[in-house]
């Protein structure tokens, strides 16, 4: 009962202005809940507020703002924690600050087309693809910073841009990126606590702000499978893990202000501002007929009227205790009851399938590194990769590959076999070397213990089997306990590669000396994955990926990773786990000025950072 009595009063709150036409409306209680804007903080005054990690994660709600601005009269803001500076970049070879403020310059572009104006930076540093929240908070909160200081910003974003609606993204662990979970989980506690005047005292006694709590908290929810065309964004749904109520936004809505254009379009003109991310390969025009266009859906996750804990959402089965959870969920899970919402924890760790395993077999003679498998040098099975993500292969010429190991000593073999039909674009083997994944590339992903929650203590290498010129093959680490070109960060590693002529393929073989990996080597539980990336275009973007163990986010979730077993090898005793070394450099307000002039122009600081007290103070 209690339950069902929660699902009514979260749609009470939600409906009784009615979802019309697919345009969302504000809390019912909002008039008299939320007072008016003062002078000193309309400038910055905000009606909806989205709260992203990087620069083009507010892409697939632009639609909905954009309605709500031009049906509604209400006003979006945006914070974006990082500028995506640890992101690819598929049109040149800038990294780190200068292409944070290439992206920031994406963003505005794109969020302009919505009609909106203010984009708030909070200068976090952005670093490779992870799957795990506390590594992001980790690295967000480095000292000497406070562990508090994002959400501290976060909170004084809200009191300075007084939103009635906070937007958050999905908070939820499985094939999340971390950045996506800690901006969503900051934006939330924000949501809770900026309202209170105990919570950040300071912000309020000497920056002269006032609490303020914002009426509703929305997550999206592209997950969700609701109906298509006009009728969805009238639908009543409930998201199956938690049941709160999902809401829609119709795309094929028709834009007063763009001579009658469908959002969708308008939604897909924006995205393809970002050229950096490999957007601008998109189709210039939806095609999908616009009675079959989708809403976008949020999920209520909180109004004025949600009591502070309500019961956890009824299951089929019982709920897993915290022993049964793999350390991230458990994370999750302690986090959502902190927040007072247990139930955001319902089925958020996967039914994960048997990892796939093999004996690694002990060669008498060190294979020859020249991306030939010679007779002996690799008596394994050869291990079939399958689908993974993106586009499935048209058959065994357009991509299939297998891959063999074997071991000599203290150094673990591989070899990849592929077979293709279109070559790729070819990457310059300096620049871009760790991008292969815009590619055809093989990728090995190594965890020496077997029992890694992030990839921040695993070993994993990218390879490009040709590059620009003719230069051959090249090699990096990436995303894992130390990035940078082979030659400096794996010693002992060596790559070959055999490129067919006519063109059907290529191999890759590899030396990788045990020693190298950032611990000791379990020889009954050496994790392993072996990836491939398969693009049949020139434009730097992959059309198929490929896994020997393709569950989930493969290349990013130690947790699926196959195991490789070594009989016979006996692991040096010295061999200390190794800190990872995780980017920290990350773009700054002060050196943009589209930046420098919003803060101008709204009164709100660089960053989130602290206001200056009134003179006198």
């Amino acid at each position: 009962m209690l339950r069902r009595g929660l699902r009514q009063v979260l749609w009470t709150g939600c409906t009784a202005l009615g979802v019309v036409g697919g345009v969302l409306p504000l809390a019912a209680d909002t008039a008299r809940a939320v007072p008016v804007p003062t002078a000193s903080t309309e400038r910055a005054h905000t009606d909806v507020l989205f709260v992203g990690a990087h620069p083009d994660d507010e892409s697939s709600s632009l639609a909905a703002f954009g309605q709500w601005r031009e049906r509604q009269g209400l006003s979006t803001g945006v914070v974006t924690v990082t500028r995506g500076e640890g992101g690819g970049n598929a049109v040149g070879t800038e990294e780190g600050a200068a292409l944070g403020l290439i992206r920031e310059g994406e963003e505005r572009e794109a969020v302009r087309r919505a009609g909106i104006r203010n984009v708030f930076y909070l200068d976090k540093p952005d670093f490779w693809y992870t799957l795990s929240a506390p590594l992001t908070a980790a690295v967000w909160n480095r000292p000497p910073q406070p562990p508090a200081d994002t959400l501290s910003r976060l909170v004084r974003l809200i009191r300075a841009t007084t939103p009635r609606e906070v937007v958050v993204m999905d908070p939820r662990p499985f094939r999340q990126h971390g950045g996506h979970q800690e901006a969503a989980r900051l934006a939330v506690e924000a949501f809770r606590i900026a309202g209170d005047p105990k919570a950040f005292p300071e912000q309020i006694t000497r920056e002269k702000y006032a609490a303020w709590k914002p009426s509703r908290l929305l997550a999206t929810n592209g997950g969700f499978l609701g109906p298509v065309g006009e009728a969805c964004g009238r639908y009543r749904g409930s998201d199956p893990h938690t049941g709160l109520p999902v809401i829609g936004v119709w795309t094929g809505t028709a834009s007063r202000g763009h001579h009658g254009t469908t959002w969708a379009q308008i939604e897909r003109d924006a995205t393809r501002e970002y050229v950096t991310q490999g957007f601008a390969s998109l189709p210039p025009k939806v095609e999908t007929p616009r009675e079959k266009l989708p809403c976008e859906w949020f999920t209520v996750l909180a109004d004025r009227r949600t009591p502070p804990a309500p019961a956890a959402h009824d299951q089929s089965g019982p709920l897993p205790r915290d022993s049964q959870l793999r350390p991230l969920y458990a994370d999750f899970r302690a986090w959502a009851r902190r927040m007072r919402m247990p139930w955001l924890a319902n089925d958020a760790q996967p039914d994960y399938p048997a990892n796939p395993s093999t004996d690694v077999p002990a060669v008498a003679e060190a294979p020859v590194v020249d991306g030939v498998a010679g007779p002996q040098e690799y008596p394994g099975p050869a291990l079939r990769l399958t689908h993974w993500e993106g586009a499935r292969c048209a058959d065994q010429k357009d991509c299939a590959t297998d891959v063999r190991f074997s071991r000599r000593a203290g150094d673990l073999y591989v070899f990849v076999r592929v077979t293709d039909d279109v070559k790729g674009y070819a990457l310059d083997a300096v620049a871009d070397c760790k991008r292969h994944w815009r590619t055809d590339a093989v990728e090995i992903a190594l965890d020496p213990r077997g029992r890694s929650d992030d990839t921040s203590t695993t070993f994993k290498t990218g390879i490009l089997p040709f590059t620009k010129g003719g230069s051959g093959p090249c090699a990096e680490r990436d995303a894992d306990n130390r990035q940078g070109p082979a030659s400096r960060t794996a010693p002992g590693m060596a790559v070959a590669s055999a490129v067919t002529d006519p063109y059907r393929g290529y191999s890759v073989e590899v030396r990788i000396p045990l020693d190298i990996l950032p611990a000791s080597v379990d020889p009954d539980r050496l994790a392993a994955n072996v990836l491939l990336y398969d693009s049949d275009t020139a434009d730097r973007t992959g059309q198929t990926r490929l896994a020997w163990s393709p569950y989930g986010s493969a290349q990013a979730d130690p947790y699926v990773w196959g195991t490789l077993r070594l009989p016979g090898y006996v692991p040096p005793p010295d061999h200390p786990a190794q800190p990872a070394r995780i980017p920290q450099e990350a773009a700054r307000s002060s050196d943009s000025k589209a930046s420098l002039e919003q803060a101008r122009r709204t009164g709100v600081p660089l960053a989130g950072g602290p206001r200056r007290p009134p003179e006198g103070d």
